[in-house]
C-alpha cells in the first residue's frame, strides 16, 4: 500500500483523514479513505453515491468520530481518484454493478490492515445503498445498516422505462456500451447547472461546497453514466428489489421531494424490512447529508442514536 492524495483543504470541515491506494483482485486501482480514532472499537464504513468521492462526506466523518467511532470509505472504481474504466474519463462507466463488490472486499481488507476496528455498520447513500444492500445480501460483516435515498430503482417515467432497457441492452450488443447515457451530461452538472430547482439540495451553501470541490480539484470531477451503467444500474435494481431483506436492522432517510432515484421502491422495500425504519424528511432533497444545518442535524442525531444501540 502507498500513501494516495487526501485533499482536505477541500473538506467542508477540518479533518483527520488520510488516503491510500489500494488494488482489487481485477487490477482495478482504488483511493481508501480512512479516518481513525484512538480509543475507537467499532468502525463506519460509507459507502458514496455516482459521482462521489471520499472528501465529500468528510463532515460526516468527523461528526462519526466524535460520537467515538473509526470511519472508513472509498472511491468506488470509474470515479473520484480511483481508475476510470473507460477513456473518457468524465463519463461513469463500469461493466458489472458486481464488481463493485471487489471494492467492498478491498476496503474490508484495508481495515484489517491498517489496524482499525472491524467494522460495526454501514452507512450508504444512493448507489452507494444499492451496492451496500447486496453487499449486506452476501454477508457484509456489520450490525446495522443506514441509507440515505438508497438507489433501489431509478426514477424515470413508466413511458421511457422500457425505452432505456432495450437502447441500453442494444448498445451492448453493438459494442457501443459505452456511449453517454441519454438525457445526461457529459461533464458535471455541479459546473454548469444553476442551484435553483436542483435535485440534490435545498442548501445554497452545501450546493455551492459540492460545485466547489470539483473545481479545486478537477480529477475528482464526472459526468453522466455509460448506457452500460445504466443497464447494469437497472438489472441490480430490478434484482435486489425480488430479493428478501436480509436479516439486518435498518434505518433508511428519503427526502419527500425525491427526483433521483425511485421513492416507490424504498417505500416497497423498507416496508416489507424486518427491523427495518423509514424517516422521510420534510422538504428533502436526494442528498440529505448534504442539505442544510438543521436537516444534516436531525439526521445525524438519529443516525449515531441508532449506531449506539445497535
Amino acid at each position: 500500500m502507498t500513501d494516495a492524495p487526501y485533499h482536505a483543504e477541500i473538506c467542508n470541515d477540518p479533518s483527520s483523514g488520510y488516503a491510500l491506494w489500494r488494488t482489487a483482485s481485477d487490477g482495478v486501482r482504488l483511493r481508501i479513505g480512512l479516518w481513525p480514532l484512538e480509543g475507537a472499537t467499532k468502525t463506519v464504513l460509507i459507502f458514496t453515491g455516482r459521482t462521489e468521492f471520499i472528501e465529500k462526506y468528510a463532515h460526516i466523518a468527523l461528526e462519526l468520530q466524535a460520537a467515538g467511532y473509526a470511519v472508513a470509505s472509498l472511491d468506488w472504481r470509474g470515479q473520484g481518484l480511483s481508475d476510470r474504466l473507460i477513456d473518457n474519463r468524465y463519463r461513469g462507466h463500469v461493466g458489472s454493478f458486481s464488481d463493485y463488490q471487489n471494492d467492498v472486499q478491498v476496503l474490508l481488507d484495508t481495515l484489517r490492515q491498517e489496524g482499525l476496528p472491524a467494522p460495526h455498520a454501514m452507512i450508504g447513500h444512493s448507489m452507494g445503498g444499492c451496492i451496500g444492500l447486496r453487499a449486506l445480501l452476501n454477508g457484509l460483516p456489520v450490525k446495522g445498516a443506514v441509507f440515505s435515498a438508497p438507489m433501489w430503482g431509478i426514477e424515470m417515467s413508466p413511458a421511457l422505462r422500457p425505452a432505456a432497457w432495450a437502447l441500453s441492452r442494444l448498445a451492448a450488443l453493438i459494442g457501443k456500451g459505452t456511449v453517454l447515457a441519454p438525457g445526461t451530461n457529459e461533464r458535471s452538472f455541479l459546473l454548469t447547472d444553476p442551484f435553483e430547482d436542483n435535485t440534490l439540495t435545498r442548501d445554497a451553501e452545501m450546493w455551492a461546497m459540492m460545485g466547489t470541490q470539483v473545481k479545486a480539484v478537477p480529477e475528482l470531477e464526472l459526468g453522466g453514466p455509460s448506457l452500460d451503467w445504466a443497464r447494469e444500474a437497472m438489472k441490480e435494481c430490478a434484482d435486489l428489489m425480488r430479493t428478501n431483506a436480509p436479516d439486518v436492522p435498518a434505518l433508511t432517510f428519503l427526502g419527500d421531494n425525491e427526483r433521483i432515484v425511485r421513492p416507490a421502491s424504498i417505500y416497497q422495500k423498507m416496508t416489507a424490512w424486518p427491523n427495518g425504519n423509514l424517516v422521510v424528511l420534510p422538504d428533502g432533497e436526494h442528498e440529505g447529508f448534504m442539505e442544510g444545518p438543521e436537516k444534516r442535524a436531525l439526521m445525524m442525531t438519529q443516525t449515531i442514536e441508532y449506531l449506539n444501540a445497535l
